[in-house]
C-alpha cells in the first residue's frame, strides 16, 4: 500500500551508524507500517536545526528486522514447518532505515555549503515545496512547465535562462523518451506571451519527427496568430545560394583540400563574381575552371571533381532557401526536416551551412537570439572520423563562443560515446534519460559536471520519460517526469506487430 504525504510531513528520525551522522551523510528510521511506503529513494527531505535548514536527498533504503538476522535460526524454524510470525511478533520489530546525502544548507533565503553534522534523535521531515522550489532555482511564474519532480506533484518548471543560456545535451538511449522530450520543450516554447520572452527555435529534424507541429492551431495554444508561427521545410526544397560561399567554405565541404587549392579556387571565384555579378551556380565555377590556363592539371582535376560531386547533391543554387533571415523570428520555430535525404553527407552539409549562417549573422545581430536543436548530433559533431564529419568545426565553434552572442545549442543523441568531448563539455545543462551502455555512462560522467556516482549509477534505472536533470539549471542533480504531449502527432511509427499484421493483409 502507497500512502501519499502531505509535503513538510514528518518521515523519520536520525540515528546513529558507524559513520555517521556526518557533515555530508546520515540515516534516519523511516516512521509508518510494515506495508507503507513513507519515504522513496529520491526524495527531498530536511531537517530544521538552529543554524538553518539542512537538505538532504534519500540515496538507498534498507528493510530490517531483527528475528530474520540469523540465517540459521530462520532455517531451523522453517524445517519445523512454523513460520516466524507465529511464534514471534516479527512485523513490530521490522523497519526502514533510510541513508541520505546532504545537499545543501538552506539559510536566510539562500543555500551554503553544509557545515556540521545533524544531531541523533533530530525530526526528519518532507522538504516544503516552496523551499524547494527555491532551493532548486525554478521559476513557478515564467518557467517552463517539463514535468513533476520524481515521485512528488511539484512542477519542475527551469526557467529559459538557466536551462538554455548555456547549451543543452539530451542523451539516452533509442526508445527512453529524448524525442518525446524534445516535444514538450518545443511546446513549452511555442505557447510563451512576448512578455514572457520568446526564442527563435530552428531544429534539423532529421527523422521528420516534429513535422506534427505545424498543424497546431493558435488557438489551441491561447495564443494569436500573430503570436504563433511553425514553419516547416524539407530538405529537398533547401537551396544554398553559391555566390555566398567564400572558397574556404567550399573546402569545408570536402575533404583534404589543401591551402594551395583553396588559394586557388579563391581567386577563380573573385574573378567569376566580377564577370557575373548578378549570381552563378557551381557549374559556372566549373566551367571557369576548367578554361583556366594558370592551374596546374593536378589542382584543376581535383577541384573540378570536388565541383561536380557538390553540385549532384542539387543542394546548390543562386538564390538562398530558405532565406535564414526569415526563418529566425521571436517565437517562432522553424523544422528543417530532412528525412528526405538517405545521403549522411547531404544531412552534413546542411547543418553545416546552417550552423555557419546562424552564428555569422547573429555575430553581427542580424537575427534574434535562437536555439538550435540538432537531432542524432553525434552524426554532425562525433568525438572521431573528423574528416567524414563537415559540420563539426562550425558546431565546436558555437559550443564555445556562442553564449555570448545568445547563439544556443541543444544536441541530442543516443550514443554519448560517440558525441565530441568538446561539444560536450561545454553543455552546461544536461538532461540524462535511461542508459545502459557502460561506455556512454563513462563519457558521461567524464564530461559531465555535477553529476555523483550515485547519480550516474541511478540512471541504468530510469524509468521511459523519466530524466536525470544536471548543470546550471539546478542547484543539484533532480530526478524528473516528463509530462504528457499536449497534442499527439499523428501516424505515429506502428509496433513491429502492427507493421506485420498490416504487411500480411
Amino acid at each position: 500500500m502507497t500512502t501519499e504525504y502531505p509535503s513538510a510531513a514528518r518521515l523519520g528520525t536520525v540515528v546513529c551508524t558507524d559513520t555517521g551522522p556526518n557533515v555530508m551523510e546520515f540515516s534516519f528510521v523511516v516512521e509508518g507500517g510494515p506495508n507503507e511506503i513513507v519515504a522513496r529513494r529520491g526524495d527531498f527531505i530536511s531537517i530544521v536545526t538552529e543554524n538553518g535548514t539542512v537538505i538532504a536527498r534519500v540515496q538507498e533504503l534498507v528493510r530490517t528486522n531483527r528475528y530474520y538476522q540469523h540465517a540459521e535460526a530462520v532455517r531451523e524454524y522453517q524445517s519445523r514447518g512454523e513460520p516466524l510470525r507465529s511464534i514471534f511478533p516479527t512485523d513490530r520489530w521490522q523497519y526502514t532505515v533510510a541513508k541520505t546525502r546532504v545537499l545543501g544548507l538552506w539559510e536566510n533565503g539562500k543555500t551554503v555549503r553544509p557545515y556540521f553534522a545533524v544531531s541523533p534523535g533530530a525530526v526528519v521531515r518532507r522538504t516544503d515545496e516552496d523551499t524547494l522550489v527555491s532551493f532548486l532555482k525554478l521559476d513557478k511564474k515564467d518557467g517552463l512547465n517539463l514535468g513533476n519532480l520524481a515521485y512528488q506533484t511539484l512542477e519542475f518548471m527551469p526557467s529559459v535562462s538557466r536551462l538554455l543560456s548555456k547549451h543543452l545535451a539530451i542523451l539516452a538511449m533509442s526508445g527512453a523518451g529524448k524525442s518525446y522530450f524534445v516535444s514538450v520543450l518545443l511546446e513549452e516554447l511555442l505557447s510563451r506571451k512576448k512578455n514572457q520572452g520568446r526564442l527563435s527555435v530552428v531544429v534539423i529534424d532529421v527523422h521528420g519527427e516534429y513535422s506534427y507541429l505545424k498543424d497546431i492551431k493558435p488557438k489551441d495554444l491561447g495564443l494569436s496568430e500573430k503570436e504563433f508561427s511553425v514553419e516547416h521545410i524539407r530538405g529537398s526544397h533547401i537551396q544554398i545560394p553559391v555566390q555566398s560561399l567564400q572558397a574556404e567554405a567550399i573546402g569545408s565541404l570536402v575533404a583534404d583540400m589543401s591551402s594551395i587549392q583553396i588559394r586557388d579556387l579563391r581567386r577563380v571565384i573573385s574573378e567569376i563574381r566580377e564577370t557575373m555579378p548578378s549570381g552563378y551556380n557551381i557549374a559556372d565555377i566549373v566551367s571557369y575552371v576548367q578554361n583556366d590556363d594558370t592551374i596546374s592539371k593536378n589542382t584543376k582535376d581535383a577541384l573540378i571533381s570536388w565541383l561536380i560531386n557538390l553540385d549532384e547533391t542539387h543542394l546548390f543554387g543562386r538564390g538562398a532557401t530558405p532565406d535564414v533571415h526569415s526563418i529566425v523570428k521571436p517565437g517562432k520555430i522553424t523544422l528543417i526536416d530532412l528525412s528526405d535525404f538517405i545521403s549522411l553527407k547531404k544531412k552534413q552539409i546542411v547543418v553545416s551551412h546552417l550552423a555557419n549562417e546562424l552564428l555569422s549573422l547573429r555575430r553581427r545581430e542580424e537575427i534574434p537570439p535562437f536555439l538550435f536543436i540538432l537531432e542524432e548530433a553525434h552524426q554532425f559533431c562525433p568525438e572521431s572520423r573528423h574528416e567524414l564529419a563537415l559540420p563539426k568545426s562550425r558546431i565546436e565553434t558555437i559550443a564555445r563562443e556562442g553564449r555570448k552572442f545568445h547563439a544556443l545549442l541543444c544536441l541530442i543523441s543516443q550514443r554519448p560515446v560517440k558525441l565530441s568531448t568538446t561539444v560536450l563539455s561545454q553543455c552546461s545543462n544536461q538532461a540524462i534519460f535511461r542508459c545502459t551502455n557502460p561506455y556512454d555512462l563513462e563519457h558521461i560522467g567524464r564530461s559531465s559536471e555535477g553529476i555523483d556516482r550515485p547519480s550516474l549509477d541511478a540512471i541504468t534505472t530510469l524509468e521511459i520519460g523519466e530524466a536525470l536533470f544536471i548543470g546550471e539549471t539546478v542547484s543539484v542533480p533532480t530526478f524528473v517526469k516528463i509530462r504528457p504531449r499536449k497534442f499527439e502527432p499523428s501516424g505515429l511509427f506502428p509496433s513491429l506487430i502492427e507493421a506485420v499484421k498490416k504487411a500480411d493483409r
